[in-house]
């Protein structure tokens, strides 16, 4: 398994931060802030993207970096919004290291499979930022498993690796258990999971009749998680966090982090306040019983081979 590490060498830590939100709902004073905590609590690992925030949260975490740089492990992704060239990739990462104000990137990812370009000219552009040490890792993100292996095999092929994939993980969103958790431990690819909160569901707040957030403003977020069965789930949490002393986000995150295959959840917020249940996870003891109880309130996956008498 790939163990990441800063540019100085420390262990990255067992969470991420996710900087999302950085420049859109958390101004310069809460992102700050944020970044401030988050380095209190011993979070050495920084996730971005050239998508988020049309680069302000690029341009923030660049700022907030500077004076520790080598302390703190920073990832970015490939331009979203277009086609996965080698030109659009050396194009974008050259964008983003502009933007953050940094002559290296620890780790870039593609942000997603693109059907259109081959993957061999995608890990081109890939490898050559890790021969010309302008990168330290190389990750992909939202692939299937068989697009994993394919990656792995393109990277073998041009002398380089996958390190790390960054694929969705929550209590409510297992699908990755089945095959994309095997496949990554058969290649030693680190995994380093986003939405450990199911986008918010987890926290509890959507249980109120006078709930807001993206799972209602946002389409996106609504469709992925409008299934009966996964708010019955986030309506149970409070309860069996407040019997542990803690808070349901707490324990959704803490459940991600307890899974072996799990490298370092991504969390992220808007504020100081909504980040700390997060950041509680970190110390939070997860008993094998506990985490038990919290698989068991979901429906696990089927096998890949659909073979429910092997599950």
């Amino acid at each position: 398994m790939e163990h990441l590490t800063t540019a100085n060498g420390a262990p990255a830590s067992q969470l991420c931060f996710g900087t999302m939100q950085f420049g859109g709902k958390a101004d310069i004073v809460a992102s700050q802030s944020m970044y401030a905590d988050c380095r209190a609590a011993g979070i050495n690992f920084f996730d971005t993207a050239y998508v988020y925030t049309d680069g302000q949260s690029e341009t923030m975490l660049g700022r907030f970096v500077q004076s520790e740089r080598d302390d703190v492990l920073i990832a970015t992704k490939a331009a979203y919004n277009k086609p996965a060239t080698k030109a659009n990739v050396l194009a974008s990462f050259e964008e983003s290291r502009a933007r953050m104000n940094v002559d290296t990137v620890d780790l870039m990812y593609l942000h997603r499979f693109d059907p259109e370009t081959p993957l061999d000219e995608s890990f081109g552009a890939l490898a050559e930022l890790r021969e010309d040490g302008l990168i330290r890792y190389i990750g992909i993100s939202n692939f299937a498993a068989w697009q994993v292996m394919k990656a792995a095999q393109v990277a073998r092929g041009l002398g380089v690796t996958v390190d790390v994939l960054q694929p969705m993980y929550s209590l409510v969103k297992r699908q990755a258990e089945v095959e994309l958790f095997p496949a990554c431990a058969d290649q030693g690819i680190a995994v380093v999971p986003y939405s450990p909160l199911g986008g918010g569901l987890l926290t509890g707040k959507y249980a109120g009749d006078d709930a807001a957030g993206r799972l209602i403003d946002d389409a996106r977020y609504k469709a992925r998680y409008d299934v009966p069965w996964m708010h019955e789930v986030a309506a149970a949490l409070p309860a069996i966090a407040a019997e542990n002393g803690t808070d349901a986000a707490t324990l959704a995150v803490a459940w991600v982090m307890k899974n072996p295959h799990v490298t370092a959840p991504i969390i992220s917020a808007r504020s100081s306040e909504q980040l700390a249940p997060s950041l509680a996870a970190m110390s939070f003891e997860m008993s094998d019983d506990l985490y038990d109880r919290l698989t068991a309130l979901t429906q696990a996956p089927a096998p890949a081979t659909d073979r429910l008498e092997e599950a």
